[in-house]
């Protein structure tokens, strides 16, 4: 676990449950991708960087969810370095507790203010191509979050973020996180597209050929749907939406999954909604939701 792989002449990668990149700006300096899930992993990879003599002088976060950015403030405190994200994900870089309240819809319960939806705040900047180091490219790939940006290196290496799940976290939980659900598909369309020696998403293998991956995953997005679809049948409530999601591929609730589970159906049935799939109704005080065709 935090083993340093290199995969180009300046590229690496550091694999762990959210995978990292660096990218050598020069002999000294590096860029880090993401940061991991908390101090800890902060830690660890400053032991990497000492150990190649490597500097670290700027962090980018592909987005802001909890594991991705979890080490920066502990890296911007020990090595003065800048950090940059893109679009309204900076806003939840800088200031975490938007997250928890963001899933939640309020002040998010002290069960859900914990490190893997709560990081550390740090200062960070606005990405755009004058801040990049040479060789590197950014494509924004937004859907799984707000804002969410792919980063390609010299060594036509992709860093891919957290568009795409692993086959055996799909297999085992079946829901992925997704705000936008309209914008997942575009955004995997756009990757299926993407030429590249070496595609690296955060919770999957690297592999030379994302065709798979991403089938793998639209799939699954059109199963949820349909599923949805025949949830909805006769007018439901949303309680009882999830729990019907839940109970059909055999998740268990608790207080993270309630909010990560419960915001992506929220997103699925919006994006039904707008395609005038599903309608709505108020019944004695209850929105329910309910199939149109």
């Amino acid at each position: 676990m935090y083993e340093l792989v290199q995969v180009g002449e300046k590229t690496y990668y550091i694999d762990c449950p959210a995978k990292m990149g660096i990218y050598k700006i020069n002999d000294t300096d590096v860029c880090l991708i993401d940061s991991g899930n908390d101090k800890d992993a902060g830690k660890k990879i400053l032991k990497i960087l000492d150990a190649n003599k490597w500097k670290l002088t700027m962090i980018i976060n592909t987005h802001s969810h909890a594991d991705h950015i979890g080490g920066n403030n502990l890296l911007q405190q020990r090595t003065g370095c800048k950090i940059f994200s893109v679009g309204v994900d900076t806003a939840f870089v800088q200031h975490p507790i938007l997250e928890p309240s963001f899933l939640y819809g309020g002040y998010p319960c002290k069960e859900i203010r914990n490190k893997f939806l709560l990081a550390q705040p740090s200062k960070v900047e606005e990405l755009t191509e004058d801040f990049l180091p040479e060789g590197m490219r950014m494509l924004r790939i937004d859907g799984h979050s707000f804002s969410m940006v792919a980063l390609k290196t010299e060594d036509d290496i992709w860093f891919l973020a957290d568009c795409l799940t692993s086959e055996n976290i799909i297999q085992k939980y079946h829901i992925s996180f997704i705000y936008d659900v309209k914008a997942y598909i575009e955004s995997l369309q756009i990757v299926k597209t993407l030429s590249g020696k070496l595609f690296i998403p955060a919770h999957a293998e690297p592999t030379e050929d994302i065709q798979k991956l991403v089938h793998i995953n639209l799939e699954k997005v059109t199963e949820v749907i349909s599923n949805l679809k025949d949830i909805c049948f006769n007018p439901i409530s949303f309680d009882d939406i999830l729990k019907a999601i839940f109970d059909k591929y055999d998740l268990t609730m608790d207080f993270n999954q309630y909010v990560l589970v419960g915001s992506t159906i929220r997103s699925y049935l919006t994006y039904l909604r707008d395609l005038q799939i599903v309608g709505i109704q108020f019944v004695d005080n209850k929105l329910l939701w309910y199939t149109m065709k």
